[in-house]
């Protein structure tokens, strides 16, 4: 039985790759089209489909080797039916003549043979054009995004992850990239536009060429061209029944099918053939796979363990299945029958708020602990400072001696600046004191995180929280602003409210709930004294911290901002 070498395709202008991954084994079985390897440049990943059917006789690459274009992969023993295929293709060749070429023009008779002599060192060169839509991917916002710069102009070429528009988020500015290379045709956008996910932005060429001595079995448009003729052509549609040319086939699906497109902003999904057809077959959506491969490549054992869970879940409730089954759901209601109404979608950042208290409050056991300070001196010291603060360019609110006396309350009361890994056998200590702030802004509420509050003093700590604030209503957090906090502070400030149960934003395993401050009548021993009373509420993780760790923090807490001299210690 015949067998033939499987050499690396085209590259598309990569001199070398890495291969990531082996397909197949020796013995496997291969079909036409099936992936046998995995390759990875600088830019894309791509899978190298095998052009016959059969078995694999040896492979003779390895995952890590750098190969390049022409470079020799796979051994393949060819089946049956594409040694048939091939001799069948060959006898159809020697049927085929050429016409004779007339001398006053360039064009073949349309009555005479579509393909060249195999003799007359003639080719079928398969030109494909297609026109792609390049469309916004996920920007992480529900609300439209600004364009703030388009970098490219029709006429432009470009190359897979070249930036074809810069756009401005609520958090950050991002370039987008598009996910194959072309001539740029049009561009659908300008400077200052608003778009959203999915939206069309640009329109661009993509072309690509093959070389066979027969076509797809479809209407694709082949051009003969011959030596004799020199610039001369014909151009006709294939017959049907005319056999299928691996390498035609290949590049037809490289332009045409989103399918076997290893990477595009419009799929959203990063997977491979194989892994879109078993997909396909098990009745799978990608976009719910969380993929183990490089750069989050959706692989076969990704899809197997998404079905294993997803029996688990039917079977068992274990995982969410099992929190929804244990809570009723809310049923909706058609409010609008009871009068004039307006829906109105959540923001992202609501969904995400929303999502992330509910998880807490499913996974925590919530208990909260009251108390009051009394911050009189806190008060007249900090509006002493009014005119040093202004001078300073900032303002000394209430925050920064909170943020400081809860620093110092973290550190005496380590229970407190814990969390608990997910299948509660271990604790972990932190040995940093990083402080979140809740703060209210028109997309939502958001919990910056202000960094080793124990060495701040107050005037850094004053010009920090500032610069916090401000950042969070204007929508420009980073993701990093909003991470790492040990404990978090949530103050309706002159909101008002003499106390609250604040949720604990988990991993944290205690928040601080700080109420409007009021004049009280005290009995100093003697006699009632107006004293400025601030009411607190502590909300912890009963896991790690119990009743008695909350007693000494909420008492230490209590008696620094009661003493604002025991804040320089």
């Amino acid at each position: 039985m015949a067998t033939e070498i499987i050499h690396v395709p085209d590259l598309g202008g990569a001199e070398s790759v890495e291969v990531i991954e082996l397909c197949v084994s020796p013995g496997d079985v291969v079909e036409l089209e099936q992936s046998i390897i995995v390759l990875e440049s600088d830019k894309a990943t791509m899978d190298v489909p095998s052009p016959k059917a059969g078995t694999v006789k040896a492979l003779l690459i390895k995952e890590g080797d750098i190969v390049g274009e022409g470079s020799r992969i796979v051994e393949i023993e060819l089946s049956d039916v594409d040694v048939t295929s091939s001799i069948e293709q060959e006898e159809i060749l020697e049927e085929v003549s050429l016409p004779e070429q007339e001398s006053d023009t360039n064009e073949l008779p349309p009555e005479e043979g579509l393909l060249p002599e195999e003799n007359a060192a003639s080719k079928v060169a398969l030109n494909v054009s297609v026109e792609r839509v390049v469309t916004v991917p996920d920007t992480g916002s529900e609300e439209a995004v600004d364009i703030i710069e388009v970098p490219v102009s029709p006429g432009d070429t470009l190359s897979e992850g070249d930036s074809i528009l810069v756009v401005e988020t609520d958090k950050a500015t991002m370039e987008i990239p598009v996910a194959f290379g072309g001539e740029v045709l049009k561009i659908l956008v300008k400077e200052g536009d608003k778009v959203n996910s999915g939206d069309e932005v640009a329109v661009m060429s993509t072309g690509a060429s093959a070389e066979s001595s027969l076509g797809e079995p479809s209407s694709v448009q082949l051009q003969i061209e011959t030596p004799e003729q020199g610039e001369a052509s014909a151009t006709k549609d294939l017959k049907p029944n005319a056999p299928i040319v691996p390498e035609v086939k290949q590049a037809i699906s490289e332009v045409v099918d989103d399918g076997v497109s290893d990477i595009s902003l419009g799929a959203e999904v990063y997977a491979g053939p194989a892994s879109r057809a078993l997909a396909r077959e098990l009745g799978i959506d990608l976009h719910n796979v969380k993929g183990s491969g490089p750069r989050g490549r959706i692989l076969k054992e990704d899809l197997n363990n998404y079905v294993k869970t997803a029996v688990a879940k039917a079977e068992f409730g274990v995982g969410v299945g099992a929190a929804s089954a244990a809570i009723p759901a809310v049923p909706d209601v058609d409010f609008a029958k009871f009068g004039e109404i307006e829906a109105i979608p959540l923001q992202k950042i609501q969904k995400l708020t929303a999502a992330n208290m509910h998880r807490s409050w499913l996974n925590v056991p919530h208990v909260t602990q009251f108390d009051e300070a009394d911050i009189t001196d806190l008060e007249d010291f900090r509006k002493s400072l009014k005119a040093e603060a202004e001078k300073q360019g900032t303002r000394l609110t209430p925050l920064p001696f909170l943020l400081k006396a809860c620093a110092h309350a973290l550190v005496a009361n380590p229970e407190f600046n814990r969390a608990i890994t997910s299948d509660g056998e271990t604790f972990i200590q932190k040995k940093y004191v990083h402080i979140g702030i809740a703060v209210d802004t028109p997309r939502g509420l958001v919990v910056p995180v202000i960094r080793d509050v124990d060495t701040k003093g107050l005037w850094q700590l004053a010009h920090e929280v500032n610069d916090m604030a401000v950042k969070a209503r204007d929508g420009k957090l980073s993701t990093a602003e909003m991470q790492g906090g040990c404990f978090t502070i949530s103050s309706l400030g002159a909101i008002g409210g003499n106390g609250f149960t604040p949720i604990v934003n988990t991993p944290e395993v205690g928040i601080l709930g700080v109420s409007k401050s009021q004049i009280k009548p005290v009995w100093d021993g003697s006699a009632f004294i107006p004293r400025m009373m601030l009411p607190l509420s502590v909300s912890y993780d009963h896991r790690v911290v119990n009743g008695a760790d909350c007693g000494r923090f909420f008492t230490y807490l209590v008696r620094e901002l009661g003493d604002t001299r025991r804040l320089a210690l």
